[in-house]
Formats: structure tokens, sequence, C-alpha cells
């Protein structure tokens, strides 16, 4: 009787964790009941911050083309006399070096690392207005080589670029082909560079609506996405030392040979 009841509680146990684990499975859990309004103001875009290593396309306009040309890079290595082959188009770039500074056109050296992507293109017109021309110009700043990193439990991890400059952590998971069914959704690890050259680590919740209006929910270009394993997971990779497996192999037959003797001698 005793080991008919210690069979039903094992079986309500187990039944119990099943019921528990399917909970943690679903992402941002009742996102469809969050008001309106709140997901209206988390609606602006973070921007992108400039940090070393990074590869900029950088664009001069304004009314009158031929004024402004100097100040592209393309232009201003036709003028000088280089030669931009298709095979080195990285010459259109800017490398922002690691005290976060870029060589422009005319203007010289300046520093922008730390600068997000609005900032970075006022800062230039400042540069250029008044000093070389009579009306302010149009800037234009797009990363080249915005990109992050998925490890852990996702089905496809490795690099997910971005071809607009920006990416949010669904579709960085939804690029690594999702998380895998052991990947713990509750606490997923970014470790972020600074622009400074220092590091942080955050941990955000996929199965918490208010993931959507927080300010984890924009990626940073080089951020690592961490996905841990769950406890089946790290259950599952456990192994049991020769020598014990051993052990309790012999103890589990000395049980059922002593199952079998009692069960025979109350017949």
């Amino acid at each position: 009787m005793k080991i008919k009841s210690l069979m039903l509680i094992a079986l309500a146990a187990i039944t119990f964790a099943s019921c528990q684990s399917t909970k943690d499975i679903p992402y941002l859990i009742d996102a469809n009941n969050l008001p309106a309004d709140v997901l209206k103001a988390a609606a602006r875009s973070v921007e992108p911050i400039v940090m070393p290593g990074d590869m900029l396309y950088i664009n001069v306009s304004g009314p009158d083309e031929e004024v402004v040309k100097p100040f592209n890079k393309v232009q201003y290595l036709s003028r000088s006399g280089s030669t931009i082959s298709s095979g080195a188009s990285s010459m259109l770039y800017y490398l922002v070096d690691n005290n976060g500074y870029i060589e422009f056109p005319l203007i010289g050296k300046i520093k922008i690392g730390g600068m997000s992507k609005s900032a970075t293109e006022e800062y230039i017109a400042s540069q250029i207005y008044p000093r070389f021309l009579t009306v302010k110009p149009g800037v234009e700043v797009r990363f080249e080589n915005f990109h992050v990193y998925t490890v852990g439990e996702v089905s496809s991890p490795g690099v997910v670029k971005s071809t607009n400059g920006k990416l949010n952590i669904l579709e960085a998971i939804a690029q690594s082909g999702d998380l895998t069914i052991k990947g713990k959704r509750d606490n997923i690890m970014i470790i972020r560079t600074n622009a400074d050259g220092s590091r942080t680590v955050k941990t955000v919740n996929l199965n918490d609506r208010n993931l959507l209006v927080s300010s984890d929910f924009n990626l940073q270009q080089n951020d690592i996405i961490y996905v841990e394993p769950n406890a089946s997971k790290a259950r599952a990779s456990w192994s049991v030392p020769p020598a014990l497996s051993l052990g309790m192999s012999s103890v589990g037959t000395l049980i059922s040979i002593a199952t079998f003797i009692i069960t025979l001698t109350r017949l």
C-alpha cells in the first residue's frame, strides 16, 4: 500500500513539474494586455552608439551638390588621385579607431566615439557649417558592420547582422533559429562592451511582457546574447561516475532480490 501511495505521489509531482515548465516556454506572456499608451511611449527607437571598430558610411548633402562633394569620401579620394576599385569598397567607409576618432575630409580628426547616430550627424554638420559652407548641410550616418553574437541554447548560434543599424533581442533570437526547448527563457544574459571599453552584463526575461517597453529590448552592436540551459538540460548533462554507477546497480539488484523473496514468503 505504501509503495502504491509513493508511486501516486511521484506521478503527481512529475505532472505538476511538467505543467510548471510549460508556463516558462511562451514569450511575452499577456503582452496583448499592455496599455496602448505604454506601448506608444516605448515606440521611439533607441539609436546605436558609435563604438571603436565601427565602420561608418557618412554622406554629406546640400542644395548644391558640387559644393558638398569635397566632404564626401569618394569625391575626396578621387581629387587626391586615389583609385577606388570594386574590391576596395572599404575605402569609402570610416573606421572608428580605438580612441573613438575618424579622419574626415577637410575637417581632419574628429572624435565621435560614444555619440548616438543623430548626435554624430549633428556634430559633423556643425564642423562644416558655417566654417566651410554658407548653408547647413544634411549629414547621413549608416553603420556598415552592425552585428551581435548569440551563444548557448539557440538553434544556430553565431553572428547576427543588421542592414539598418538596428536590432532588438527578439530579432536576434529569430535569426538564430529561436531558442531550443532547453533554453532558459527567464534569464537571458546580454554582455555589452561600452564605448570606453568597459563591459556591462544585464539579464532579461523573455516571459515578461514588460520587456517590450524596456530599454533592454533594443541591442547595441557587438552585444553578446547568452542563453543558458534550463534545469532539465543541466540534469541531462550530469553523468554518474563509473564506480558509483556500479554500486547503484548492485544495490538495485539486491533490492529486487529482497523484494522477490518477501513476495514469496507472503504467498
